[in-house]
């Protein structure tokens, strides 16, 4: 991994503030080692700029300065004049997860496409949250009509369509089926550590779906430095290291795992995962032994 990395996201995820294009764009980095980010970080300004001046015009023109009027302005600039849209098509490229290639290709998954439209909402001046909803990321708004429901629910990956509490149920169930019950908790904003860890896992999943290993690790090892308490993050750490011959590295990781883990108490499956990793562990001393 590219030195400092964890460095500086961990310094992105501890700034103050809300913004999180710094630390999109230091995991992006994974992928694009060389990139910079200050120039992508000034086009997000210029957006949030125009974005600010499209949404003061609708304001004049139609008298109306309701949130959804707001929202209706946002959604106009991003996905009818830049033409953001969700790639549906090819949702497992890696390039969806990378800001800078969402900010290029003007497309992405719903985390990346919430991101740029929370980081231009931000610049505009509305009070917009992210949503870790299951399966697929949301922004929500405070509702200043008298609609009740206090929030409007947008979909940033499809076109900033705005959801109802009949939509978001139908969404849950189709991403995660009947395993989670729907509750409104799940439309509460997330914090800017939620959100930085599920771009990690997103992007942790889908390269050890490509069996990029070594670029797995790289997530894995910004996992671990964002979200020390994790011990899961440092089994996995353990594991690509074993897969990528670093036996030394895997050695030290999966016993300081097995050493936490065995302070809590433990299931059935726990100790049967527990039992398979100290059979690695044991492996492992006799390679490390071996290369000494």
């Amino acid at each position: 991994m590219r030195k400092g990395l964890a460095e500086a996201l961990t310094a992105a995820s501890n700034a103050p503030g809300t913004d999180l294009a710094e630390a999109a764009l230091v995991i992006a980095q994974i992928e694009y080692p060389r990139l910079k980010l200050s120039p992508y970080v000034a086009q997000l300004d210029r957006m949030g700029d125009v974005a600010r001046r499209r949404i003061e015009r609708r304001t004049n023109d139609t008298g109306d300065a309701s949130t959804l009027s707001c929202i209706k302005g946002l959604n106009a600039y991003l996905f009818d004049d830049e033409h953001f849209v969700g790639n549906g098509d090819r949702y497992e490229d890696p390039r969806n997860s990378c800001l800078n290639q969402v900010i290029d290709r003007r497309t992405g998954i719903p985390i990346t496409l919430s991101i740029v439209y929370l980081e231009v909402a931000w610049r505009a001046g509305l009070p917009i949250h992210g949503v870790n909803f299951p399966g697929h990321f949301l922004v929500s708004v405070p509702d200043d009509t008298d609609r009740g429901h206090g929030r409007l629910i947008v979909d940033p990956f499809h076109t900033g369509t705005l959801l109802s509490e009949h939509d978001c149920r139908l969404l849950l169930q189709k991403h995660v089926g009947s395993e989670v019950a729907f509750d409104a908790s799940l439309l509460a904003p997330a914090t800017r550590q939620e959100i930085i860890v599920r771009m990690l896992l997103n992007l942790k999943r889908l390269y050890v779906h490509m069996r990029s290993f070594p670029q797995a690790r790289d997530v894995t090892e910004l996992l671990v430095a964002i979200t020390p308490s994790a011990i899961s993050e440092l089994r996995d750490r353990g594991l690509l290291a074993y897969h990528l011959n670093d036996f030394t590295s895997a050695l030290r990781d999966l016993q300081t795992y097995l050493k936490i883990a065995s302070m809590g108490e433990i299931d059935e499956e726990d100790r049967a995962e527990h039992q398979q990793i100290w059979e690695h562990v044991k492996t492992l001393r006799r390679r490390v032994a071996s290369l000494n």
